[in-house]
């Protein structure tokens, strides 16, 4: 796609993104919502459909040719799909536990797919009123809080200081554990960050955390749109073959198993060989 395009296709996705985190904390605000379970025992929310709806029809309006894939479509087939070529890729409600037990941790997420590439993402983190956004085209990503805007980077890995591992409050506590045995032996301490949603990775790109192994189920609307702003601010999503995460290449939406790293001249493998050499996904 021409990169030219990216700027107004970010300002819809931006306008979107605010606008269904309105409608999400009202109902987040409300004590009565009602919660549905889906055929893969996940839950949802009016607030998953609501903002389902306002950005389809706001992405929609503004793009009419580019097919949109939500975590709430309908079923869309890969014989579908396949052969689309620039799509939008939207979780409506990142973090729909974190939503419902009120931590505030979750958020919205609209990604830019060009090919099997997340080039440009928005994440809107509603509580806060925090917007994470980036491109992968320009090398650049920034926070949007409180009035002021600021260019995110990773942070390059000291062996020095303590290192920074995010984790998911809910999946792979087992595997964590192994990181930190290692992480031990190599760094001064290992602090530990748990935290829900697409928060995980933003935090990477804030150059707040060093690394994030998920070695538990994930769907790709779930790190499309964070991946494109970890990427332009420096790290990257990677798999246990620390091959860059593509997307829309096969029928599942499910995600491997992968690291989130800030620091890309780092030899993840040598650090960590017990994570990747003991791979289950």
């Amino acid at each position: 796609m021409d990169s030219s395009q990216i700027p107004k296709l970010l300002d819809s996705m931006i306008a979107a993104a605010i606008a269904a985190g309105e409608a999400v904390l009202k109902i987040y605000r409300d004590d009565n919502f009602e919660v549905e379970i889906k055929s893969d025992n996940s839950p949802l929310t009016a607030a998953d459909k609501d903002a389902h709806k306002i950005i389809y029809e706001k992405l929609k309006s503004d793009f009419p040719d580019f097919p949109i894939l939500s975590e709430e479509s309908e079923n869309i087939t890969f014989e579908e799909r396949k052969d689309w070529t620039t799509f939008f890729l939207v979780d409506p409600l990142d973090g729909t536990k974190e939503f419902i037990n009120r931590n505030g941790e979750f958020t919205i997420n609209i990604a830019l797919i060009d090919g099997i590439e997340a080039v440009a993402g928005v994440v809107y983190v509603p509580v806060d009123r925090k917007l994470y956004y980036g491109d992968i085209r320009s090398c650049k990503s920034f926070l949007d809080f409180s009035g002021v805007k600021k260019q995110l980077s990773t942070k390059n890995l000291s062996m020095d200081l303590p290192i920074k591992i995010v984790a998911s409050r809910r999946h792979g506590q087992q595997q964590l554990e192994k990181c930190l045995k290692q992480a031990e032996h190599l760094f001064p301490s290992a602090n530990v960050i748990n935290i829900g949603s697409s928060i995980k990775l933003c935090l990477l790109a804030e150059g707040k955390a060093d690394f994030y192994p998920r070695l538990a189920p994930t769907c790709e609307w779930d790190t499309a749109a964070s991946h494109a702003i970890v990427k332009a601010a420096g790290g990257d999503v990677l798999d246990m073959n620390l091959k860059t995460l593509r997307y829309n290449t096969k029928e599942s939406y499910l995600n491997p198993n992968f690291v989130v790293v800030g620091d890309l001249s780092v030899d993840w493998r040598r650090l960590f060989p017990n994570l990747f050499d003991h791979d289950d996904g």
